[in-house]
């Protein structure tokens, strides 16, 4: 199985220079996407409800300290991912690439995923918590928005992937 930080170097490198929140906030999308589209985690590494949004505590350790990353600043490798993981992140990146890491921030905090996790913390806004994003509920969430949005004519939307690959590919 990949790691975030080889999606996190494979999201970089197609997309360009981001700043961490953004990256960090592609990588729940990416992990979401993947549940739905092919029922299976496109990395093992937990997400984590944090006040800022859902981050990875391991992506977080490895750009600590900086605001902007650029392509090779993340120790991962691309060359990790199958042809359908990066299906999957090439979909997430063209539908949700164009908006800025705070407007992605408050997008996840109306999301069921991040608002239950905290929930069970009890960590009101702005209140640290390390509460981890549970799979089930992430799978749950994304497979509702992939449903919802399969017959829209949003090309903008990754729910609109092809949805004729079967899972176990």
């Amino acid at each position: 199985m990949a790691s975030v930080l080889d999606v996190a170097a494979y999201i970089l490198a197609e997309a360009g220079p981001m700043t961490t929140m953004k990256l960090q906030k592609l990588c729940y999308y990416c992990q979401g996407y993947s549940l739905a589209w092919d029922g299976v985690p496109l990395f093992a590494e937990p997400i984590r409800a944090w006040a800022s949004g859902p981050v990875v505590h391991e992506l977080s350790r490895h750009h600590h300290g900086h605001f902007h990353l650029q392509p090779g600043s993340v120790d991962g490798d691309p060359a990790a991912l199958d042809p359908d993981q990066r299906e999957t992140i090439d979909a997430v990146v063209a539908a949700y690439g164009h908006l800025t890491g705070h407007q992605l921030s408050v997008k996840t905090h109306r999301e069921p995923p991040w608002l239950n996790a905290r929930h069970r913390a009890g960590a009101p806004a702005g209140i640290r918590s390390d509460e981890e994003i549970c799979l089930d509920e992430l799978q749950e969430y994304f497979d509702h928005l992939a449903a919802e949005h399969a017959s829209d004519d949003s090309a903008d939307d990754p729910a609109d992937r092809p949805a004729d690959r079967p899972a176990d590919q």
